[in-house]
């Protein structure tokens, strides 16, 4: 366990705020985890914005909202403006993409040794590291000992990093994956495969930052319909 996440967690109050309108690249829907926050948040909000009227329908998900709330002066939320704050979720549901989650921890499983399928992707792929650096899930560190120039004084100090960095399964005598390739297949096992192994959920919440980001045009929802072409 990260102690130190951990802690500093345990401390957080959670807002949520649920989405009124998705934008090209998400696809929440289709991973379950959206566009309505369902759970492990201490307060959730929905904007209602119209022509008449513009409010925000709250929601309570944990006692420490309930605490937060009791401050505030507001109004219990009535049944028009509960089903007003439906319909803006299921109008946030209309997507444009979706990812083929049938069976995909095995179908990935299966296909660890595709080489030319992630040799096409890594020729695409400049390791650039962006989609990790905008993923809301992926947590990859390093640990670096920074000194002041006067040498008295010392402090380690971790640090972003992501698996598309050479640097990042460098281990005595080199990095373990040195290709573009293996660090796309590392990724994208993890992410859709072994996290499932791991937490019993995915690793890709749909959010679809990474295809917004990938200046190479990457999209996680083709690249696994090409995948499941190529089984």
């Amino acid at each position: 366990m990260d102690s130190g996440y951990a802690s500093r967690r345990e401390e957080l109050l959670l807002v949520a705020v649920n989405c009124s309108r998705s934008a090209a690249t998400c696809f929440c829907t289709s991973v379950n985890t959206g566009p309505k926050a369902r759970n492990n948040f201490d307060i959730a909000l929905t904007e209602i914005c119209n022509d008449n009227e513009h409010y925000f329908v709250l929601e309570i998900g944990t006692e420490r909202g309930a605490m937060v709330v009791e401050g505030l002066d507001l109004q219990d939320a009535d049944c028009g403006q509960i089903e007003a704050a439906a319909a803006v979720s299921k109008n946030a549901s209309k997507q444009q993409r979706s990812l083929n989650t049938y069976n995909l921890k095995q179908r990935i499983y299966d296909n660890i040794e595709n080489k030319a399928y992630f040799a096409d992707v890594a020729d695409r792929c400049l390791n650039c590291a962006n989609c990790t650096m905008v993923c809301p899930t992926c947590f990859c560190s390093t640990v670096e000992d920074d000194t002041d120039l006067a040498g008295e004084s010392a402090q380690r100090v971790r640090y972003w990093d992501s698996c598309f960095n050479a640097s990042h399964s460098y281990i005595v005598g080199g990095s373990v994956r040195q290709s573009g390739d293996s660090r796309y297949r590392q990724w994208l096992m993890h992410k859709l495969a072994s996290w499932q192994d791991q937490f019993d959920s995915l690793g890709c919440v749909g959010c679809g930052r990474c295809i917004t980001w990938c200046p190479v045009g990457i999209d996680l929802t083709a690249e696994i319909d090409r995948l499941n072409e190529t089984t």
